[in-house]
């Protein structure tokens, strides 16, 4: 379904907008370095039908002062200006990136953090004259120390993203032009470098807050564009039927029985779990089904297995202890379809990439759920900067602690068998597991026996 176009971003480019202003050199300027790139704004027609322009940015919550007492000449008017003025700047965000004006991102940066004046056009210099009567730049320095602000930026940049990666890739597994793809992909590249450029004269805490949320979103659509690349090749396999076959002929060869008992000191996976998942992995693969049915049963075996977890403070630990294990043993499979030179290992290889791919999306949006937190949020939690932001999260602190202290305890993580969940198992590495071992799947901990 093709979705109206959103011109009234080009309008506010052209006209005065907080933070969303660029006089006619600065216009140009963005279009050379557009050219540069894959520079698409120009057919926002053709590629618009991809997006879902429709997606409205969620409202933010007012600033939570938390009981902390204001800085230093800061009143509470000077927090509702910031608050709207973000919100403002966050909505031209959105609309240039509706209309595929990638490069226009930097420029409202730039404008919103009062970035060099001395070389801007009369409209952007407008434009910081009238943010300035707003919320004077010496008043949004000192509220970028301010921890409340701090905590709200980096919620309401979540919020943001989320609905960005959401309108950009609304669907990962639908074809996208590559086109589109490689110009989100040079976009994501490009996001940490403006930002930092664009902050240059900003306090640290702050610049520090934008870019660890603006890292997890370039990393989200990285991945994403990645995941949606993998899909379209595996989907030609899926749809040829003489490679499905020289498939099931290959992995009939796959001794399933040597394969679990070299990956069962690690897994820990219950024979009867595993065999279900190889016979309805056989079974979908014989059906020739279709990639998004396959998305389906991927979505299935998650469920299933995390089943025991919802509402349970151990379900983020479960999800990624699955993802990693499922990896494993997945890596264990393509090991014996290469020592037997399988005719099919090409495709295998594909499929195991997009499967492993697409199990770390589902999972990402599981924990990402069960945490009442956007995906964005989840991932930003692990950046490369994410550690500073403890200093703002002592609770996070506190929680890795208990997290430690419960993996000393030998915190129980057993995944459904047969709809049951069963007991606890030593840590001690078994010589061979018995075949009809009642154990739990990618279950870790230790009991008394």
């Amino acid at each position: 379904m093709f979705v109206p176009i959103r011109l009234k971003p080009v309008h506010k480019v052209e006209g005065m907008t907080n933070g969303a202003a660029a006089g006619a050199g600065q216009q140009q300027q963005q279009q050379q370095q557009g050219a540069g790139q894959v520079d698409i704004s120009t057919q926002v027609q053709q590629y618009q039908q991809f997006l879902d322009a429709s997606r409205a940015l969620p409202e933010f919550p007012d600033i939570d002062l938390q009981g902390k007492s204001l800085p230093e000449g800061i009143e509470l008017e000077h927090i509702k200006s910031f608050q709207l003025l973000y919100r403002e700047h966050c909505e031209a965000i959105l609309d240039v990136m509706v209309n595929l004006q990638f490069t226009l991102v930097e420029t409202l940066w730039k404008t919103f953090w009062r970035f060099s004046q001395s070389q801007a056009g009369d409209a952007t210099l407008a434009v910081h004259d009238e943010s300035e009567k707003r919320l004077p730049k010496s008043c949004l320095v000192v509220l970028c120390k301010y921890d409340p602000v701090l905590r709200w930026s980096r919620d309401c940049d979540n919020s943001l993203y989320q609905a960005l990666v959401e309108i950009l890739i609304p669907d990962v597994l639908r074809p996208i032009p590559s086109a589109l793809t490689q110009a989100i992909r040079n976009f994501a590249k490009s996001l940490e470098s403006w930002l930092t450029n664009a902050m240059m004269n900003i306090p640290e805490e702050m610049v520090r807050i934008k870019v660890t949320s603006a890292n997890a979103f370039a990393q989200t659509l990285r991945r994403y564009t990645s995941l949606n690349h993998l899909a379209q090749a595996a989907r030609a396999v899926l749809q040829n039927t003489a490679q499905i076959n020289q498939m099931l002929s290959d992995l009939n060869r796959v001794d399933f029985a040597n394969v679990q008992e070299q990956a069962s000191w690690v897994c820990r996976c219950e024979d009867r779990v595993v065999q279900r998942l190889e016979q309805d992995f056989k079974l979908t693969l014989q059906q020739q089904n279709s990639l998004e049915q396959w998305a389906a049963w991927l979505d299935g075996v998650v469920s299933q297995v995390l089943k025991p977890y919802q509402q349970s403070p151990a379900f983020p630990k479960a999800a990624k202890l699955f993802l990693l294990k499922w990896s494993f043993y997945s890596s264990m499979v393509i090991r014996d379809l290469t020592l037997r030179s399988a005719a099919s290992f090409g495709s295998f290889h594909l499929i195991r990439l997009l499967y492993d791919e697409y199990m770390y999306y589902l999972i990402e949006h599981r924990v990402a759920q069960a945490k009442g937190e956007t995906p964005i949020a989840v991932m930003g939690e692990f950046a490369s900067l994410g550690r500073g932001l403890n200093q703002l999260d002592p609770d996070k602190e506190e929680e890795e602690e208990e997290e430690e202290e419960s993996d000393d305890e030998g915190q129980e993580l057993s995944l459904p068998s047969d709809g049951g969940v069963l007991g606890d198992e030593s840590l001690e590495p078994p010589a061979k597991l018995a075949r009809m071992d009642q154990r739990v799947l990618f279950s870790t901990g230790s009991a008394d026996d």
